[in-house]
């Protein structure tokens, strides 16, 4: 049976951004309460893990679309809960990065991104697992997993508490000697940063693999074996400027999947949290896995 659309769910983490004041109900009520047969509700999370099993439950209680109101964590979790379901997800931007919205074309703005609720265009993305952990946008080894431990360690949210732990941290990592199984090569290297990117972009528009089409079937592997000074600032551009991949800062492999071990523990994030520590990573796609509700400027 074909979900219905007009049935959906709101999973809402109170504590993603900035703004704790935001007013869900509200805003549900002057966009969604005059659209003839439309029905929706809205489940609050309570704990770490919770979206995910709200929105198994909601699966099952006949929803067509389940809708992550929160940041990537929040996303991943409730993807990671309508995985098999054949269930849609949405996505109402609200965390510090949110890079899976950023890449579906739907609005930062919260009434235009509702909207877009109305009538969904629902497109099927593929799906990124690393030792069998979904991840949605981009998943990675190295100093980004370590400022994302830090991350949520410090406190305080959004882009600058970001930037200033990233800072502080730049000058304490350092690199871990891997090999890397990619495309029938082993390579010998050593691993600042290793990306694994579905989407283009981590979030706030840092795009570590412009390039990536979240429909194609593959992922964008992205490696920083080291990050001397010149290099990082070279890096910092080419994030911004959306060309690293053309920068000679970064090394960029296409391929359907990765294996990377190490003598010492790696740490990695997924979707931009950190998720723990392995001496040996397996990373893998799973084609157009996972129905979402995308933007009216999304082409891929």
């Amino acid at each position: 049976m074909t979900p219905d659309c007009r049935r959906l769910c709101f999973i809402f983490n109170p504590i993603s951004g900035t703004n704790r004041r935001f007013d869900l109900p509200g805003l549900l009520s002057r966009q969604l309460g005059n659209t003839p047969g439309l029905y929706y509700e809205v489940q609050p999370t309570h704990y770490a893990g919770h979206a995910e099993e709200l929105a198994r439950t909601a699966a099952a209680n006949g929803f067509g679309v389940v809708v992550a109101v929160g940041g990537d964590g929040t996303v991943n979790e409730v993807g990671r809960g309508l995985l098999g379901t054949g269930v849609a997800m949405g996505v109402l931007p609200r965390g510090s990065g949110n890079g899976l919205a950023r890449h579906l074309g739907i609005p930062l703005g919260m009434a235009a991104a509702v909207s877009l609720l109305r009538q969904p265009r629902v497109l099927p993305i593929d799906v990124g697992r690393l030792n069998g952990k979904p991840f949605f946008c981009t998943a990675g080894l190295g100093f980004d997993a370590h400022v994302s431990r830090c991350f949520a360690a410090a406190g305080t949210r959004g882009l600058a508490t970001y930037v200033r732990v990233a800072l502080r941290e730049y000058g304490r990592y350092r690199a871990t000697p891997v090999q890397i199984e990619v495309n029938g090569q082993l390579l010998r290297t050593t691993c600042y940063v290793l990306a694994f990117a579905n989407a283009a972009q981590y979030g706030n528009n840092a795009y570590i693999a412009p390039l990536a089409n979240i429909r194609d079937g593959l992922l964008d592997m992205c490696l920083i074996d080291e990050m001397p000074l010149s290099r990082a600032l070279r890096v910092a551009y080419g994030l911004a400027a959306g060309d690293l991949p053309t920068s000679g800062a970064a090394a960029y492999h296409t391929t359907h999947t990765v294996r990377v071990r190490s003598e010492q523990p790696l740490g990695f994030h997924l979707d931009g949290d950190f998720a723990g520590e392995a001496t040996d990573v397996s990373v893998a796609l799973e084609p157009q896995a996972l129905p979402v509700v995308v933007g009216h400027s999304f082409t891929q």
